[in-house]
């Protein structure tokens, strides 16, 4: 194993502030952000020309680009203020820093919106003319994205109108529910015989406990809660769809999901592809739970078991050694994989360990292409540790990749692709980490690695079919009760576990905690991006040397389509021949599964 000469686990935010952050510092941080978007504005705003000539228009991509990179809203502040709330969201001055930053980014958005309303709305002709300019090469993909989202722009008064009552019509209503249930406190098992009282998050959690007494203690109170909150869950999920359906009539979407296929820079017939594949193939999903009842020892799993851990995994890993072990995975596939890493791990990047207020989980985040990337860890020397810090680090390689090779415009990867970097980084460790392992420990790794498969595959698309169903129905008839969204949730449910879950009383409601159906039709994005994932795997472990090909797009931001990005690599993602071989590496990991089930006795 390879080893870093130094390691550190706290953030340095320096490189975004350098000095303690006071309410006068603040205040002339704010002035500073809104001269620099202002002088903008005012060069622009009356000025007509970058809608006429390739020339101007270029001045002005690059001026626009230029605010992007260094000023845009508040800019480092922001970032800032946002890590620092992250490290103790109990600090009630940095809360209120936070809070106000919104409200000035929000402001200053809302007049910049006459940029990109009017380069929108140019005639088609002069749009043919900009795409076809050789001086605006490096924003045609921008640009056509703009110009195809165009027919759905209203005018810029109606933009900003919408903007302002948005939180009343649409996200005041996305969070109560959640908020609502957030606010729970009861009464749950934490051991066979001892009673604690337990937030929501910390009841959820406990229903994937080993001890049965535990987990169906915990379901029972969690199945109580959902069902406290279902009745407030129809109305506010009622009125989430028919915000939708307002608006998507207003800018003239045919489909439920077009907007979400639009903004993530994927064609209908893409996501078509994909859902179709994987619904074909629910039978891996159905397979999968069959076999961890027979491990389990049970006829059929609860609904509640699903995720209930397979086996143990208790060998601690201590940071130091995760560190070094991520890094000889990344330097053994790509030189420059390697390097990045080393730069988050020994510049401050990384901030590893629990501490009171500190935001839980694991993330990766970069802001303006001119900031560092950060990592987020709550580490406790745990296998799923590791794979957190792998995954967290590959959304960062993916981020510097992009910094290194796109402008600013350009520099984000399409949400349709977003978990490829991390789900290729994370399996490749997963690998590196079962050769360690003894045959018992290995299975109980392979039953979690399908788990993960299953959950972001399988489940994912199950859901979007609930979506789908359950958005058209509501415009056919205008209204649906908690009944009516709980069969159509069951029915998708059932459709991919199969006959060994059941679709225990109470689970009709699990639709009522899931956030992601109050941002509707995003959680293809996990099957995209994994199925994108286990095809390059499959390609780089044949032959190395088409690592390559992975860096270059995840060097492409959204420099163009993913469409078009796996064109140039010889691929066609609207084939399902494509998704095929994702789910073809799903397939044989639950064979060597199963074969070593059998191999242990355990089936």
């Amino acid at each position: 194993m390879k080893k870093l000469q130094k390691i550190t686990t706290k953030w340095d935010l320096s490189p975004l502030l350098k000095e303690s952050l006071t309410e006068e510092l603040f205040k002339k941080k704010l002035k500073f952000y809104k001269r620099k978007n202002e002088a903008f504005i005012k060069k622009w705003k009356d000025n007509k020309e970058y809608l006429k000539s390739p020339k101007v228009l270029k001045e002005a991509l690059d001026d626009y680009a230029a605010l992007l990179e260094n000023h845009y809203a508040s800019g480092s502040l922001f970032y800032y203020v946002y890590l620092r709330y992250n490290l103790n969201q109990t600090d009630a001055k940095t809360k209120g820093f936070l809070n106000r930053l919104d409200e000035f980014d929000t402001s200053l958005e809302n007049q910049m919106t006459f940029f990109i309303l009017n380069l929108s709305k140019v005639p088609v002709k002069k749009q043919k003319e900009f795409l076809k300019s050789p001086l605006l090469k490096d924003y045609k993909h921008y640009l056509e994205k703009l110009f195809r989202n165009a027919k759905h722009l209203l005018s810029e008064k109606e933009e900003n109108l919408l903007n302002m009552y948005f939180p009343v019509s649409y996200g005041n209503w996305s969070k109560l529910t959640e908020e609502l249930i957030s606010k729970e406190v009861r009464e749950v098992f934490v051991t066979p015989k001892k009673k604690e009282k337990k937030t929501f998050e910390d009841i959820f959690s406990l229903i994937s406990d080993k001890n049965e007494k535990v987990r169906d203690y915990s379901a029972k109170v969690f199945n109580d809660i959902l069902s406290t909150w279902v009745d407030v869950a129809e109305r506010e999920y009622n009125s989430i769809m028919q915000y939708f359906k307002i608006r998507d009539a207003l800018r003239g979407y045919k489909r439920p999901d077009e907007e979400r296929h639009l903004s993530t820079d994927v064609d209908s017939e893409v996501v078509d592809s994909l859902l179709d594949s994987v619904t074909r193939r629910f039978n891996l999903s159905k397979r999968y739970y069959k076999l961890k009842a027979r491990l389990m020892g049970v006829k059929k799993l609860e609904y509640h078991e699903r995720t209930v851990p397979y086996g143990s995994l208790d060998k601690q890993i201590p940071y130091k050694k995760a560190v070094n072990l991520v890094y000889t995975v990344f330097d053994n596939l790509d030189k420059e994989f390697g390097r990045i890493f080393n730069y988050f791990a020994s510049t401050g990047k990384i901030d590893v360990l629990p501490k009171k207020g500190k935001s839980s989980g694991a993330f990766c985040i970069h802001n303006l292409r001119k900031h560092p990337v950060y990592i987020l860890l709550n580490y406790t020397n745990k296998i799923t540790d590791v794979i957190h810090l792998a995954h967290e680090a590959g959304h960062g390689i993916n981020s510097e990749l992009m910094k290194k090779h796109q402008n600013p415009l350009n520099f984000r990867s399409p949400l349709s692709t977003a978990e490829v970097a991390s789900k290729f980084m994370e399996d490749f460790v997963l690998d590196y980490l079962e050769k360690e392992m003894s045959e018992e420990e290995r299975l109980s790794l392979l039953m979690r690695r399908l788990d993960d498969s299953v959950s972001a595959i399988f489940r994912q698309v199950a859901a979007y079919n609930f979506e789908y169903d359950v958005h058209t129905s509501f415009r056919k008839s205008g209204y649906l009760s908690k009944e009516q969204i709980g069969s159509i949730f069951k029915k998708h449910m059932s459709a991919y576990m199969g006959p060994f879950v059941k679709q225990s009383k109470g689970s009709e409601n699990w639709w009522v905690y899931w956030g992601h159906f109050r941002y509707p039709f995003y959680v293809y994005t996990y099957a995209s991006g994994l199925l994108i994932s286990k095809y390059l795997q499959g390609r780089v472990k044949q032959d190395p040397s088409f690592v390559k090909q992975v860096k270059t797009f995840l060097s492409a931001g959204s420099s163009d389509s993913p469409k078009n990005l796996f064109k140039n690599l010889g691929i066609d993602i609207t084939d399902k021949s494509f998704w095929e071989e994702g789910l073809k590496e799903i397939e044989s990991l639950l064979n060597e599964t199963e074969a070593l089930a059998k191999k242990l006795g355990k089936i």
